[in-house]
């Protein structure tokens, strides 16, 4: 049994097995037996999975040895199971091959450099545990010696350590959320192997023992407290347990809740066969049983201020003095005075700490177990303050009081005795303020002392801050030079805010508060209480401002901070095709310094074999330029080219092709727009690269221009040299190289176009020129200036040939004599043309004389008729002539005659190109057939005569690509390093069950009743993309879409254009393709690039369901397994779970299953559980199990609805690096970046989210990172440093509810565990938002709920505590204040409307007889509060497009109703969060990710919208009303405007932003749908809303009493309502005077028995016939109604009194809603009666209106319209045509007629918008434009072209916007007018329309998700 025998390589090719003993022990076989029913199912034998254990690459091959034989050992003493050890052994391989690059001297010092990786990767993972041994006053627990292990014993001891770690983290489960009981596990278990190490034989115990006795019991005691209902403060979740293990107690049991013993046989282990260590305490699953709660989170706002205390505490103490300094300046007091008013700042600062002190009492109380120094400090401080209180109070009550005596206290005093008194024993309180202050200036100071290991100091600590006996939150502090920042940015806000505050909240309230006090002194009848209460009434609504009104200035500091850093960083500085044109020069050099290593390139030769060509002529790269001939001789414009060095022009070429053609993978370029943005190589040629046709179209006109310009000099001089003629030219890269390309390609085109006979007088012509240009002459041999003519003939001849030789059939066999000759070499005249041929060589083109055969064929042939061949010379003729104009001195010269002579020569052969038919045309074959002169020709055409509008990307995702792209080469990041020394990197994607990849089905399915299917959407949406879908794959018939040949690639296609798997995989499988171009590039063989892909990147999908979906047949499992053979290196992670018996007990796995690369599926790891692992919270359950299966250093977390870019995927290493930079005191841990959302272009209330995101996520957290340095994690894409997540409790938080928004807490746990946090803007990935209402109130009500949660959490309480002042601002105002203010704001407004409301009605807006002064400033700060929200995204845009852009944004989204939805959202924000911190019931809402496009109806409308927004805007609605019926202040609307407003946008947004809302027939049937619904009884809440209303309000029940008092306060309010509108004039009517005809009191009686009688009607009215029942109905309704009107008429005091019960009775049934008195509900459902016909009142008057329903669609869906989309009745009338026209001829004449009806329909939809001066005048254009005919006989006469400037606004069925995604209708066979015809790309100028019906242009933006 010894070692030496085992191989542990083929061990881990099976899994270990148990070393024998002699005999096994029955205890062991009993637990073998027991074990035996949870085998795992087998898995392959030689199953892998990145690496196979039998044949390791040499960087993993060092360490195996020592960590195979570890995990032997190890697996063997615990009993851990074979694939998790299996698992973790390949982990920790990985790990240690990564941690190698330590040890290289250019990354680390040789004096800083580790002893090897193996410490280095120690050090990092066991730094957690080397704090917690600290914490409990323990030595850690390490492995002293290996016997086993051939290595150094430093060496193997450590990698024994790691082993231990990873197995008992790998088997870990939930206890991973729990990061120091890890660390209990693994100090108890190492403490147990240290015994026994060293001895020969140790104890093998069964796989799967760990897991039973270690790992289930803990697991079974969580999970049972987890699943419970109680809310939080009832059950213990991961926290609680894990704080457990904070506590010294924790150590006094065993970690194993079987004894050990049981299960081992011991032998020959001397002295230790007694019990070992730990074996007679308790286990710890007993101790954990009794673990106490930790912290309770209670329900109450309480607990969110208590975290929050100082942001409060500040703002009342800043309150009181302003006001001071006010009533000081007003009523001009003395200073002496105005320092005794002052010093009442101490009895503030001393009543909110008791205060404080006493909320913290009941934070604790009950359950919350204390230490005797706690209790014993919490009560010496809450009673010395309380002393210090009451002497404070005293003091001040005799100090203001009006008769002071001398004898106080039975002291005889005067005034400065006890003033000094109050002053020193204030200032005694206020010692542990200064001494905080103090430590806030320099944070840096409070980790010292935290840390400190003083007994004194921690003593101190103890009593006075109880948070420094945590385990957590000791180091949380910024370096000083960040901290100087944030504390000027602080600062200056902090001063205008109070500034501002103290003028306009502050200051204008002193007036009137004078003239309330002295009315109440000086008038006998005033009552204090009643003064007091109206100087609350009045100061409340400022003081609630003063504490909202910092988050706008806030977000105007965050604007102008955002700018600067922004425009700092770089950001913007490319925003067009045109500013990529500009720094494309620069590029290269930027690439390949950044993105490249600094040894790339340099291995196995040249860069030469990138261009696939022989490499000859660039074997001197390094010195050359582009045209490759010696720099120093090439002066001339000519031939000298950009002076960077080749290999990094070729370099960059390769990758900006490789962008460019994955452009053309994902069909957002067309065939010729990707061949004008890829660069050119043409073999042997001696240029290595030709730059992009976008790149140089349009320059050689700007020379033409240059050279034509008037030159001053040569009038001084008479004379001018090239040298300064050309010096233009030449200082501009991009003209320089265009002159070249132009001179070298035509060269060619020439010299292949004329052919051999030729070829010698090209060739001198040619090298003649060149000599001038390399001597300097050649404006004195050339009229240079007159170039164009020569240049416009040369343009015609190239576009003649593109377009004719495209179309040329080449003859079958040669036309002319010198076909017999040899057939010409098709290379290019490199040699040649610079060749200088002696005048004398014109003798060497006489030829032999043809035999006269040879003749008579010819003249045969002359009779050829080929009209290109004609068009061809005429213009090369002309080309010569124009040439031979350009001569000079053509009579002095020999070399300028000698060019004439040969140019005439040329032209007059006749045997030559211009004179001999058959010639010619055979040359014209020659090249037709010539692959690299159709490329010269076609590069050479877009060269000279194509403008730079032509060659441009028309998609504006492509352009945003590219233009972001290339912005980012510019801006500051860390150099790459080489693929062998960058970080590891693994990306993880939770994944549930939404949409992998759409099926046909899917595809096809019609959503609504205008039949639109999903797939017409997307083709409707992305028209362009569609047909470059069609072209790249050559589909010329629309119907064979779903030919077995092309159905995977359209489900592909439409998939990458919605929120689907599919989409997510794809792009961030672009990692690993950028990964192996950059290897490429840097010259590393495909083995060694293989082997480190596998090292270096890893992509696992955590598909929770898989197993159920296999084997359920789901289609999506065979999605998924379709995604793993597409992409090998894709790992799909899942839960399975096998049933044991019928009571329906399972055992749960996690299971890894990866493409075996056979066409299977093979399984590489099966780890068992020891239960269901998703107990808590289910998104981070899921990423959890999956962790085990992630390799590499870091972790990126991706969702489901992002993707991802193959140009930024090159960004990635650059990223990695920033984890290396440490730029504070703490190490990097989180870095997030950039989002782009592609689903903005959908409609408007898209767009507000895109835009939204942008202000928040962009530009909020580029602040939160600079200058504030408070951001946390905000979700994905934040990359994790893996191993310091994994150690301290992982990349989120999974407790129920709590931890709802589970990412955020990731942020907390890293920021008080010591972690810091960065955000960087260099690269980004995609994401996809909601597009519609109800999506997006969701995704908000999620969003608002997790923000309450957190406010009753630890990790914000505890975080809070240990910020320092300025940081805790920041992260208050930059996170979860926004959500306080929110629920402040819509307070505001409430108590505002209520308080102008009952002043109105009271009488008491005058203060006296006084004249009114209007309360202005609060609608001011209001309305501001809307309006300077914009500010940051004004900068944001401003920043990124351009001012002009920015402005023009932000005026289209206030047009489009902008600020109703963004105040909308302000009241969903503040109801949630409300209703959760008051009755709980936070649960995770799935917020969609379709296309939302149609109609919601009016009662889904009111169900989502009633309880949150809809009752609110009513209520306020009403008030407003009443003040203005009561007030007798003037400038009613100067007071309420912004309250209007507000009521205004919660009760139309709904419907606003609900496309037809307006259309009247929509309306009506809304409402007969609405009325069904209020009288359903039965079918769910949808269908009755007796169900709903039950179901809305039923959280009451479980309401706390505390939460109720809030609901009271507004009972009471409702009560004084009625009081007031009871008691008041309104409608007062004079009884006595006039009598009624009918006495009111009898009306009422009937009235009575009316009701009655309908009550027993409605019982017994099922009995009747039909007609009688029907005619009772109708008689009682109209008694009822006439009874009302009759009490109105005779007593007008009744309308008062209906009025004022409404209030009344609200105010009862809210009362009874509290208690749970049913007979409540019918008096609500009279009331929602009423709320309804409110609503529906102005929907049918602007439904009859019938314009308003065009604004509004006009407006919803202008960004949609902006792209070209056209809407409903297009589709609608596409999907007719698909059913209706399969290939019937005869429908022709119903389609014109259709068609023309159609277009009366849309102009008649135009004219009316432009008499309502809506559209301008290119309307009519639009209609054109819009419908193109199908048939030959109708056509529309205006041409469509593809202007991106150009909007085609139509109305055209607005009306009809439905769900917009046509039918399940197949494409009908035979159809063929209708099909787009895509089969020779056009050229782009005029891109025509396809001759389908409808023709749908290139939309902006990506679709919706």
């Amino acid at each position: 049994g010894s070692f030496s025998t085992l191989n542990p390589v083929a061990a881990f090719r099976q899994g270990y097995t148990a070393v024998a003993t002699e005999t096994p022990s029955p205890a062991r076989a009993n637990h073998r037996r027991q074990a035996s029913y949870r085998d795992p199912p087998p898995a392959s034998p030689d199953a892998y999975n990145m690496f196979d254990p039998g044949n390791l690459p040499p960087r993993l091959s060092e360490y195996a040895n020592m960590v195979y034989s570890a995990c032997e050992d190890l697996g063997n003493f615990f009993g851990f199971q074979d694939s998790s050890v299996r698992n973790q052994a390949e982990h920790l391989l990985i790990l240690l091959s990564n941690n190698r690059r330590y040890m290289s001297s250019h990354i680390l010092a040789p004096s800083v450099q580790p002893p090897s990786p193996i410490h280095a990767l120690h050090a990092k993972v066991f730094s957690n545990y080397m704090k917690w041994c600290r914490a409990m006053g323990v030595p850690p627990n390490f492995s002293k010696m290996n016997a086993s292990i051939s290595a150094p014993p430093a060496v193997a001891s450590r990698v024994v350590d790691l082993v231990l770690f990873f197995c008992v983290w790998g088997e870990g489960s939930n206890l991973r959320h729990m990061p120091e009981c890890l660390w209990f596990l693994y100090h108890k278990m190492m403490e147990e192997y240290t015994k026994s190490e060293g001895y020969t034989q140790t104890r093998s115990l069964y796989a799967g023992h760990y897991l039973d006795n270690v790992v289930t019991p803990i697991y079974e005691i969580v999970a049972k407290s987890m699943k419970s209902n109680k809310d939080h403060m009832d059950t213990l979740n991961y926290d609680d347990y894990n704080e457990f293990f904070w506590s010294r107690n924790c150590l006094g049991y065993r970690y194993s809740s079987s004894l050990v013993s049981d299960d081992v046989d011991i032998e020959g282990m001397g002295g230790l066969a007694g019990p070992l260590p730990g074996e007679e305490l308790p286990s710890i699953a007993e101790g954990l049983v009794e673990a106490p709660k930790t912290f309770l989170e209670k329900r109450s706002w309480l607990r969110g201020m208590l975290a929050l205390n100082r942001v409060l505490e500040w703002h009342i103490v800043t309150f009181y003095l302003l006001s001071v300094v006010a009533f000081a300046r007003e009523l001009v007091w003395g200073w002496v005075y105005s320092v005794e008013v002052a010093s009442g700042v101490f009895w503030i600062f001393n009543i909110l700490h008791l205060f404080w002190g006493l909320v913290e009492v009941w934070g604790s109380y009950p359950g919350i177990h204390l230490s005797g120094t706690a209790v014993c400090g919490s009560v010496f401080t809450l009673t010395a303050r309380f002393l210090i209180l009451v002497y404070q109070s005293l003091y001040l009550m005799w100090a203001f009081s009006p008769q002071k005596g001398g004898v106080y206290l039975g002291i005889e005093a005067d005034s400065t005795f006890w003033w000094w008194q109050y002053v020193w024993i204030s200032l005694l309180c206020m010692i542990p303020y200064a001494v905080e202050s103090l430590i806030q200036l320099w944070p840096a100071l409070s980790t010292k002392i935290y840390t400190s290991s003083s007994d004194y100091i921690q003593s101190f600590l103890n009593i006075l801050y109880p948070l420094s006996r945590l385990y957590v939150g000791k180091e949380v502090h910024e370096s000083f030079k960040h901290s100087a920042v944030y504390f000027f940015y602080w600062g200056t806000l902090i001063i205008w805010k109070l500034f501002f505050s103290y003028v306009f909240e502050v200051y204008s309230m002193v007036l009137p508060t004078l003239q309330l006090t002295d009315d109440f002194q000086n008038y006998p009848d005033q009552s204090f209480a009643k003064m007091g209460l109206l100087l609350f009434m009045r100061w409340l609504p400022q003081f609630i401002v003063y504490c909202i009104d910092m988050s706008i200035w806030y977000a105007a500091w965050q604007a102008f901070a955002g700018t600067s850093v922004g425009f700092s960083e770089h950001l913007g500085d490319i925003r067009s095709m045109s500013d990529i044109r500009e720094n494309f020069g620069s590029a290269p050099e930027n690439f390949c310094l950044k993105m490249l290593s600094p040894d790339a390139g340099s291995r196995r030769g040249s860069s030469a074999s990138f261009l696939g060509s022989s490499g000859t002529n660039l074997a001197n790269a390094e010195g050359q330029s582009l045209l490759g001939t010696d720099p120093h001789k090439l002066q001339s414009y000519v031939n000298r080219i950009l002076d960077v060095r080749i290999q990094k022009w070729v370099m960059f070429s390769a990758a900006w092709n490789n962008i460019i053609d994955h452009f053309r993978d994902e069909d957002i370029v067309s065939n010729w727009e990707q061949e004008n943005l890829k660069f050119s190589t043409f073999d042997g040629f001696s240029q290595a690269i030709y730059l992009p046709a976008f790149q140089t179209a349009g320059v050689i006109d700007n020379v033409l221009s240059e050279l034509e310009r008037p030159f001053e000099e040569s009038s001084k001089t008479g004379t001018v040299t090239d040298e300064e003629f050309f010096k233009p030219i030449m200082q501009h890269v991009t003209m320089r190289t265009a002159v070249s390309e132009v001179w070298e390609l035509g060269s060619y085109v020439f010299s292949q176009m004329l052919g051999p006979i030729h070829q010698n007088d090209v060739t001198v012509i040619m090298s003649t020129v060149l000599k001038w240009s390399e001597n300097g002459t050649l404006s004195s041999h050339l009229r240079v200036p007159q170039m164009r003519k020569v240049m416009s003939q040369y343009v015609g001849m190239i576009e003649l040939l593109e377009k004719g030789l495209s179309d040329r059939t080449p003859s079958s066999k040669p036309r002319s004599w010198s076909s017999k000759k040899k057939k010409v070499s098709e290379a290019p005249p490199s040699a040649g043309m610079r060749r200088a041929v002696s005048a004398t060589s014109l003798a060497s083109l006489e030829k032999k004389k043809p035999t006269t055969d040879d003749m008579e064929s010819a003249e045969t042939d002359l009779q050829i008729i080929d009209a290109l061949r004609d068009q061809v010379r005429d213009k090369f003729r002309n080309l010569a002539y124009a040439f031979k104009g350009l001569l000079r001195e053509t009579d002095i010269d020999p070399e300028s005659r000698d060019v004439l002579d040969r140019i005439t020569f040329l032209l007059s052969m006749e045997n030559g190109f211009l004179w001999d038919d058959a010639y010619a045309s055979d040359q014209l074959d020659a090249v037709t057939t010539n692959s690299i002169f159709r490329a010269v020709l076609k590069k050479s055409h877009g060269l000279v005569a194509c403008h730079p509008d032509d060659v441009e990307p028309k998609s504006k995702e492509v352009r945003r690509r590219l233009t972001w792209f290339t912005n980012t080469l510019f801006m500051d990041m860390p150099f790459a390093p080489s693929i062998h020394d960058m970080f590891s990197w693994t990306t993880l994607t939770p994944y549930y069950s939404e949409d992998v990849t759409y099926t046909r089905g899917d595809l096809e399915k019609r959503t609504d009743t205008l039949g639109v299917s999903t797939l017409l959407y997307l083709q409707t949406l992305f028209r362009s993309d569609w047909n470059n879908f069609l072209e790249r794959l050559g589909i010329e018939d629309e119907e064979k879409i779903w030919s077995k040949k092309y159905i995977d690639e359209t489900r592909k296609w439409a998939s990458m254009r919605a929120q689907t798997l599919s989409r997510t995989v794809h792009g961030m499988m672009y990692y690993e393709k950028a990964l192996r171009l950059l290897a490429d590039m840097e010259r590393i063989d495909e083995d060694t690039t293989n082997d480190l892909m596998g090292e270096k990147f890893g992509y696992v999908v955590s598909c929770q369901v898989y197993g159920n979906m296999k084997r359920n047949q789901d289609k999506k499992a065979d999605d998924i397994d379709h995604l793993m053979f597409t992409y090998p290196h894709l790992r799909v992670a899942y839960i399975d779970n096998i049933r044991l018996n019928r009571a329906g007990s399972s055992i749960y796995y996690s299971v890894l299953v990866k493409s075996s690369g056979k066409g299977n599926i093979e399984e590489v790891y099966r780890v068992r559980l020891p239960g269901n692992p998703v107990i808590g919270e289910g998104k981070p359950e899921n990423q959890n199990h999956a962790m085990i299966f992630t390799r590499s250093e870091f972790l990126q977390t991706i969702d489901m609805n992002q993707e991802g870019y193959f140009e930024e995927a090159l960004k990635m290493r650059n990223l990695l690096q920033e984890f290396a930079k440490r730029e504070g005191p703490l190490p990097t841990t989180i870095l997030g970046f950039r989002e782009h959302i592609f689903t903005g272009s959908v409609s408007s209330l898209a767009n507000y989210m895109a835009l939204q995101e942008m202000s928040f996520v962009t530009l909020g957290q580029r602040v939160l990172t600079k200058p504030v340095h408070m951001r946390l994690h905000y979700g994905h894409p934040d990359l994790f440093d893996k191993l310091f997540a994994i150690t301290r409790g992982g990349i989120s938080k999974a407790s129920k509810g709590i931890n709802l928004s589970e990412d955020v807490f990731a942020g907390y746990n890293n920021v008080i565990r010591g972690g810091s946090v960065g955000f960087k803007e260099y690269i980004q990935v995609g994401k996809g938002r909601d597009v519609g209402m109800s999506q997006i109130y969701k995704f908000e009500a999620k969003l608002s709920q997790g923000a309450a949660e957190q406010s009753l959490s630890r990790d914000m309480y505890r975080m809070c505590q240990r910020l320092d002042f300025c940081r805790l601002l920041g992260f208050y105002f930059g996170g979860i204040g926004h959500y306080f203010s929110n629920v402040l704001t819509v307070l505001t407004v409430y108590v505002v409307v209520y308080l102008m409301v009952l002043l109105a009605i009271f009488d008491l807006e005058k203060i006296g007889d006084r004249m009114i002064t209007p309360m202005g400033t609060i609608q001011m700060l209001l309305g501001g509060l809307g309006l300077l929200q914009t500010v940051p995204l004004f900068a944001a845009l401003g920043v990124e497009r351009g001012w002009v852009p920015s402005v023009q944004e932000i005026f289209q989204v206030f047009v489009t109703g902008g600020p109703l939805h963004f105040m909308f959202h302000i009241q969903t924000k503040a109801y949630f969060m409300s209703q959760t911190i008051l009755a709980g019931g936070a649960k995770y809402r799935a917020t969609g990710r379709g296309f939302v496009t149609q109609h919601t109806q009016f009662d889904e409308q009111y169900r989502f919208f009633a309880s949150s927004h809809l009752y609110l805007g009513i209520e306020l609605a009403s008030g407003l009303v009443l003040m203005g019926v009561y007030t007798s202040a003037g400038q009613y609307f100067g007071r309420t405007w912004s309250l209007w407003l507000a009521s205004l946008s919660f009760l139309a947004s709904p419907f606003w932003f609900n496309p037809l809302t307006l259309d009247w027939d929509v309306v009506v049937t809304d409402y007969g749908a609405w009325l069904r619904w209020m009288h359903g009884r039965s079918g769910g809440p949808s269908k009755s809303w007796s169900m709903w209303w039950t179901e809305e309000n039923s959280f009451y029940k479980t309401m706390p009493i505390t939460s109720k008092l809030v609901f009271v306060i507004k009972a009471i309010l409702y009560i004084l309502m009625e009081e007031g509108i009871r008691r008041s004039d309104l409608f007062q009517a004079d009884i006595v005077l006039n009598t009624p005809t009918i006495s009111v009191g009898l009306i009422l009686m009937l009235l009575v028995v009316l009701f009655v009688v309908s009550r027993i009607f409605t019982v017994t009215g099922h009995m009747m016939t039909y007609p009688i029942r029907r005619t009772i109905g109708i008689l009682l309704f109209l008694l009822f109604i006439t009874g009302v009107l009759i009490v109105f008429i005779e007593d007008s005091n009744w309308l008062r009194y209906t009025l004022a019960a409404y209030y009344g009775i609200g105010a009862l049934c809210l009362l009874g809603l509290m208690a749970g008195i049913r007979l409540v509900k019918p008096i609500y459902m009279i009331h929602d009666y009423v709320c309804g016909h409110l609503l529906f009142i102005p929907l049918f008057i602007l439904g009859a209106l019938q314009l308003p329903r065009h604004i509004q669609s006009w407006l919803l869906y202008h960004n949609a319209l902006s792209s070209n989309v056209v809407v409903s009745d297009i589709l609608r009338y596409a999907r007719k045509n698909q059913e209706n026209m399969a290939g019937v001829q005869a429908a022709d004449e119903d389609l014109v007629e259709q068609i023309a009806e159609l277009k009366k329909i849309v102009q008649k939809q135009e004219m009316a918008l432009q008499s309502a001066g809506l559209l301008g005048e290119q309307s009519p254009n639009a209609v054109a434009n819009l419908v193109s005919s199908a048939s030959e006989d109708y056509v529309d006469p205006t041409p469509q072209t593809q202007q991106p400037a150009q909007r085609t606004l139509s109305m055209s069925g607005m009306d009809v916007w439905g769900d917009m995604a046509l039918g399940d209708v197949a494409p009908s066979v035979g159809n063929e007018q209708f099909r787009p015809q895509t089969s020779q790309p056009p050229p782009p100028p005029q891109a025509p329309p396809s001759s389908g019906v409808f023709s749908f242009a290139q939309p902006e933006q990506p679709p919706p998700r």
